[in-house]
């Protein structure tokens, strides 16, 4: 067997999954940075964790927001939709994760890009950090556009500057920012003279779909994350199978990144709701569970 096949194993029968800080970044958004030296010792920008609360708990796929190396931990980032991550957020700094998989699906390609633009909305910013992150520390000209509803829902704002040669936020309801969508910034981009190597877009579907309508306009090279319905992470389940220029992929082990060209994104958006009715109900349950009993 594998030497670090054992020593991750090891990992969890010691439980060393262990969450060293937790940080609300908003209403329905929290932060978690957990101990997992060999996860942070491979993890790259575009990969994900599935993890386990607790012996009952469902799996569920998480992208890796950030890593550190010499601290041996992974960040994730999670909307609180579900039960299970309203399990998760119930859980505090010294708290265990019984289980985290990873890193899985195929990193980020960064290596060859001299100028991008990252496009992200909601939650999906949290995908895109990293992936900003890399590219600015490899020398490569960053532009980003972030998206959200509304000023109180942003998150990851400074982290974005730091690592973006121009940063623009845009807020559906003109609170913060400018007022519109990110197409319409990254419309502007584009129509000023930028020219980029590649668009890497990440965020809810129905966004990605109309960010990948207007760069294939222009034709440029346009490069969407998905995350689709997710079992296993190993390609078995079929699960987060896709139409990818009419062939099926599996966003795991195919992806998570795709070419955005190919994707049949109203099939996706579709198997996307299958689930949505029992998601509510699980949540509606979970919330139950766990609230404090009423004197």
């Amino acid at each position: 067997m594998d030497k670090e096949i054992v020593l991750i194993s090891l990992e969890r029968v010691n439980h060393m999954y262990k969450i060293v800080k937790k940080l609300a970044l908003n209403s329905t958004v929290s932060l978690m940075e957990i101990e997992a030296k060999l996860i942070a010792k491979k993890a790259e920008p575009g990969q994900f964790v599935i993890l386990r609360v607790d012996e009952h708990g469902e799996r569920i796929p998480l992208t890796i927001a950030d890593y550190d190396r010499a601290a041996g931990t992974v960040t994730i980032i999670f909307q609180i939709v579900g039960a299970t991550t309203h399990k998760l957020n119930l859980l505090n700094e010294g708290d265990i994760l019984l289980d985290l998989a990873g890193p899985l699906g195929n990193a980020t390609e960064t290596d060859e890009l001299k100028k991008v633009a990252i496009v992200g909305g909601g939650v999906g910013c949290a995908i895109a950090y990293p992936i900003a992150k890399k590219l600015h520390e490899n020398g490569a000209v960053v532009h980003t556009v972030v998206g959200f509803r509304s000023k109180d829902l942003i998150i990851l704002e400074d982290e974005f500057k730091n690592v973006s040669d121009v940063f623009k936020v845009m807020t559906d309801d003109g609170s913060y920012g400018e007022t519109g969508l990110v197409t319409d910034a990254l419309r502007a981009l584009i129509e000023s003279g930028e020219q980029y190597d590649e668009v890497i877009t990440i965020g809810p579907l129905i966004m990605m779909k109309f960010v990948v309508a207007l760069t294939r306009e222009h034709n440029i090279k346009t490069v969407v994350s998905m995350n689709p319905i997710m079992i296993d992470g190993t390609g078995m389940c079929g699960g987060c199978r896709l139409t990818v220029g009419g062939e099926t992929k599996f966003a795991c082990v195919d992806g998570p990144d795709f070419d955005g060209f190919l994707i049949d994104f109203d099939e996706a958006i579709a198997r996307g709701t299958v689930y949505r009715d029992m998601e509510r109900r699980a949540y509606d349950e979970a919330c139950n569970l766990f609230k404090p009993d009423e004197a």
